[in-house]
């Protein structure tokens, strides 16, 4: 389990590198060198030409973006909201949304809290699922600010890669129907149903195993099945394994769909024409001159006839 949460994150921070290298060779989100998920935060002129288009960011230039002295990029507004909800409403000035932000996600939490203390103290089982109700309400309204804030974001692109990669990383999914790539959802929605249930799976089979190889290799454990002790430690072992692959697969496929939405975002503006064609037809071929290197000169042949081969696109 924690090879498989390590390799995830290592492949989660892979992946943001790539979209920040991608960006840098020129689809920022205005259009220039370094913009994207992971560009140069500050989009005026004047500040572009003091940061450097590899930077991530700067406290500073966040703060003084949020006090509406400069702009800052969604980038750093979507993150800055991750660790402090509100700020993206700041940013947005959509001042009137902050009470509902803190009220909501502070009343959920609070009363979470209540509730766990309650079940701690009764071992009543309703009150720990009341507190799992109300922790998962917290964070609800916690993606809601953080959603709320990337809906609201004034962008002059359209679309927008960075959105349609924050879409894509808060609902998989959304990022294609911002693009308008519907066929792409159910491919990937199958790829991540499919390899959730395996994830399922496995985990159920290799918690049976493991219970079960438990209870047979304790000496005063009551086990009486048919299967032996080391069967049970192959089994337990087997799906552990295939647990951790499931996890990692399901990264995979929510991970490349984020690209998948980046990548078509980005290619939006770059139009082929409808006109695809490839033309055959016989050409006189004049060869070009060769070196000799034995008698050092170039030797010439004499025309010959061919075909000639031209795409239009």
């Amino acid at each position: 389990m924690q090879r498989a949460i390590v390799l995830s994150i290592f492949l989660l921070l892979s992946t943001l590198t790539g979209f920040a290298q991608f960006n840098n060779f020129g689809f920022g989100e205005d259009g220039g060198g370094g913009g994207g998920f992971f560009g140069n935060g500050m989009s005026s002129s004047s500040e572009n030409d003091t940061i450097s288009a590899t930077q991530i960011f700067s406290a500073k230039d966040y703060f003084r973006g949020l006090a509406h002295k400069d702009t800052i990029k969604m980038s750093w507004m979507f993150g800055g909201s991750l660790v402090l909800p509100g700020t993206a409403q700041i940013y947005n000035r959509d001042y009137w949304k902050l009470p509902i932000v803190y009220i909501s996600i502070g009343g959920f939490a609070g009363t979470g809290g209540y509730f766990l203390s309650k079940y701690k103290k009764t071992g009543d089982p309703s009150h720990k699922t009341l507190s799992t109700i109300m922790f998962a309400g917290a964070a609800l309204c916690y993606w809601g600010s953080v959603m709320d804030g990337v809906v609201n974001y004034e962008s002059k692109l359209d679309p927008d890669p960075t959105r349609a990669t924050q879409y894509t990383l808060l609902l998989p999914g959304q990022g294609q129907i911002y693009n308008k790539d519907y066929w792409h959802i159910p491919i990937w929605y199958t790829g991540l149903a499919v390899a959730g249930y395996a994830w399922n799976y496995n985990g159920k089979q290799y918690n049976r195993y493991r219970d079960l190889y438990n209870q047979a290799s304790d000496p005063q454990g009551n086990y009486s099945g048919s299967v032996s002790v080391d069967n049970l430690k192959h089994y337990r072992d087997t799906y552990r394994r295939m647990r951790d692959y499931s996890i990692l697969a399901t990264a995979a496929v929510y991970l490349l769909q984020v690209i998948d939405a980046n990548v078509f975002a980005t290619m939006h503006g770059f139009e082929i024409s409808d006109d695809l064609s490839v033309d055959v037809s016989p050409a006189i071929i004049t060869p070009i001159g060769t070196p000799d290197l034995k008698q050092n000169i170039t030797a010439t042949g004499q025309n010959s006839f061919g075909l000639q081969l031209n795409l239009s696109f």
